[in-house]
């Protein structure tokens, strides 16, 4: 039985299959996540209340900083990519707050 470490190329292989894989559920995550936030705009717009809730999001930034450094995650970057989902959600809130709730 051949105990050889593995070459190389197989080595990075191994690596990259298994980054394909977290992107494969990063990417799965994130259409869950945006499910239910378009269900919280169409939420909003049938009850009339406003697409953004900055205190909220402020204590999700902290909690989630928080989190990302406790992973050994930059938190600054983690921040940044929670604005960007933040700020998608709150363009599709505003677009339900226009085109309706449904």
């Amino acid at each position: 039985m051949d105990q050889s470490p593995p070459t190389t190329d197989d080595a990075l292989a191994s690596f990259r299959a298994s980054i394909d894989n977290i992107d494969a559920a990063l990417i799965h995550i994130l259409a869950e996540r945006f499910r239910i936030t378009k269900a919280v705009g169409a939420f909003k717009a049938a009850n009339a209340l406003p697409p953004s809730d900055p205190s909220r999001e402020e204590r999700q930034i902290a909690r989630l900083r928080k989190l990302a450094g406790e992973a050994q995650l930059d938190p600054e970057f983690s921040e940044k990519f929670l604005r960007f989902i933040i700020d998608e959600v709150i363009r599709h809130h505003e677009q339900a707050q226009v085109n309706g709730p449904g």
